[in-house]
């Protein structure tokens, strides 16, 4: 379970114009939108975000709904694993154990990060409706081996009402019409 938005950051992992483009289409939307709004609610919620773009000079850059959305700028990398790459790693809050991790490609790099910050210790959850792979295939085969490896499968409403906890407050007024928009 997540404790506490208090404890967590986000992490979204290579959501690139290049890579968009050879996404089944008719699930490459609801996981940009997905992951909209969860870095929304990350930013209401003071939730630290993070972006990653996999060589950007060939697949391009983070694709605009998203980019816009995001503060700092994009950790660029060639190792499949975020975790291979020194400014990743610098740039994770130490002081939040639980990662939130979603974007492309599911059997790629978010296995690949996934089970490396497992293994150096962190909390790690996918967001199984902000994930994707090429093949659908492809996809559900790491959803099946994130579980099996003791990774939290999970999706954005759930991470964003424990980040809440109650039906109450500005903050809960405010994401409830992201989440229904």
């Amino acid at each position: 379970m997540i404790n506490d938005q208090l404890l967590s950051q986000v992490v979204v992992i290579d959501i690139q114009d290049k890579l968009v483009d050879v996404m089944p289409k008719s699930e490459i939307k609801k996981v940009i939108d997905a992951s909209s709004v969860l870095i929304q609610a990350a930013k209401i919620l003071e939730v630290p975000c993070f972006y990653t773009e996999q060589y950007p000079k060939g697949l391009g850059s983070t694709v605009k709904k998203l980019k816009t959305l995001l503060l700092n700028p994009a950790i660029e990398k060639k190792a499949f694993s975020c975790l291979d790459e020194s400014k990743f790693k610098s740039a994770l809050v130490k002081s939040r154990p639980q990662i939130i991790l979603c974007g492309l490609e599911t059997h790629i790099c978010i296995l690949q990060t996934a089970l490396a910050l497992k293994a150096a210790g962190k909390e790690v959850f996918v967001l199984e409706d902000a994930t994707l792979s090429r093949s659908s295939l492809h996809h559900q085969n790491a959803i099946a081996r994130l579980r099996l490896e003791g990774i939290v499968v999970t999706n954005i409403e759930s991470v964003i009402f424990e980040w809440l906890r109650a039906a109450e407050g500005d903050h809960f007024k405010i994401i409830a019409k992201l989440i229904k928009s």
